[in-house]
């Protein structure tokens, strides 16, 4: 990846809500994006999906497939209405439909007495290389599995293709089985963000050991906020998974945990490759200074040894500058103890030949020790 990093932005959307407002209030900012339905309903034998912008698709489709799991998609936050619904015909908790709404949450794992709730960050780069950070939410009840995203970007076009081929254990493995492979997606997408990181470094460092210039303390401090950034998201998110390890609910059964192990060690690695990547960042801006900071010497080192050269030689020039007379231009008396050597024959020449012959040996007392060899 050659593009730079562009400056990592928090969502715009600031947190909504008055002081002492009732708990459990949604709030819906004026520029969230109207959501988008897509369920798919599967078994081991099927898969059926739709889309629709309202309720109505979710309650058709579970007529049509009572005997399925149903994951029910939704693209966008823009409709306290359709939400409201959704809590009143799953019986969910308020504060869990404010959660779902207030998009600045941490990653998380509540367990309620017949659903589970999980919030993960979804963080990937955008075609013009910035930073998006959005969240996604997670609703786990009986044979169904309710996403929210902010969105109408497709981001887990590869579970879909996993639901339509129909091998392995996603059709079959419940809706825990779901909240696991969709939290496993946002995992990869880490990896691959890291990827992308780790080549911009590998960059940087090359221009840092060629032809650096302070456009590398920019970029480096970029990668570094973006390492920031993931690493408040992924933190937080191994322990949510631990969470999930350690949960008694059916929902989430011992064959999910099993994949969950795995989904732990990838978050694991996740941790290490940002707490790498934060030290090369690291290094990279305190090679850079140390590098400005030994060019600044080494100039510095050059004017000290012309200014070491040349101040005996404006002495010289500064004593015979004086002019001090040898005669009194009115008594024509001669004035002691003034200067004879203005009116030397040749005086002129014999001064410069002593200040470069003074130069010359400065030169040379310079070069025994070895002051010239190490600019």
């Amino acid at each position: 990846m050659t593009n730079p990093i562009k400056r990592f932005r928090y969502n715009p959307r600031r947190r909504s809500g008055y002081v002492g407002e009732q708990p459990g209030a949604i709030n819906i900012p004026e520029d969230a994006v109207k959501p988008l339905i897509n369920i798919y309903s599967y078994n081991a034998k099927e898969l059926v999906s739709d889309q629709g912008k309202s309720i109505k698709v979710v309650l058709d489709q579970f007529k049509k497939c009572q005997d399925h799991t149903h994951w029910i998609q939704v693209r966008g936050l823009g409709d306290a209405v359709l939400i409201e619904e959704i809590g009143s015909i799953l019986t969910i908790n308020p504060l869990v439909l404010e959660d779902i709404t207030n998009i600045h949450q941490r990653p998380k794992f509540d367990e309620y007495d017949d659903y589970v709730f999980a919030v993960s960050r979804m963080i990937t780069f955008s075609k013009d290389y910035e930073l998006n950070n959005h969240q996604f939410s997670a609703l786990v009840k009986d044979n169904i599995i309710i996403t929210f995203e902010e969105t109408h970007e497709e981001n887990f076009e590869g579970v879909k293709n996993r639901l339509k081929v129909g091998k392995g254990a996603i059709r079959t493995a419940g809706p825990g089985y779901m909240c696991y492979a969709l939290t496993d997606t946002i995992l990869d997408c880490y990896f691959s963000l890291l990827a992308q990181l780790g080549d911009q470094l590998d960059t940087v460092e090359d221009r840092l050991y060629g032809n650096a210039d302070k456009t590398i303390m920019y970029e480096t401090q970029q990668l570094k906020r973006t390492l920031i950034v993931l690493r408040r998201s992924c933190w937080p998110e191994r322990d949510k998974i631990n969470d999930m390890l350690r949960t008694e609910s059916p929902l989430i059964n011992k064959e999910v945990k099993l994949f969950l192990k795995d989904a732990y060690d990838h978050c694991i690695q996740i941790m290490d490759l940002i707490e790498s990547y934060k030290e090369i960042t690291s290094s990279i801006m305190d090679i850079y200074l140390s590098m400005v900071s030994n060019r600044m010497n080494e100039i510095m080192k050059v004017l000290t040894i012309i200014s070491v050269i040349f101040i005996p030689l404006t002495f010289v020039a500064g004593v015979y500058g004086m002019n001090f007379a040898r005669v009194d231009p009115v008594t024509n008396k001669m004035l002691p103890d003034n200067m004879p050597e203005l009116y030397t024959p040749h005086g002129y020449v014999y001064a410069l030949g002593g200040m470069i012959l003074i130069g010359i040996i400065q030169v040379i007392i310079f070069w025994k020790k070895g002051w010239f060899s190490k600019l």
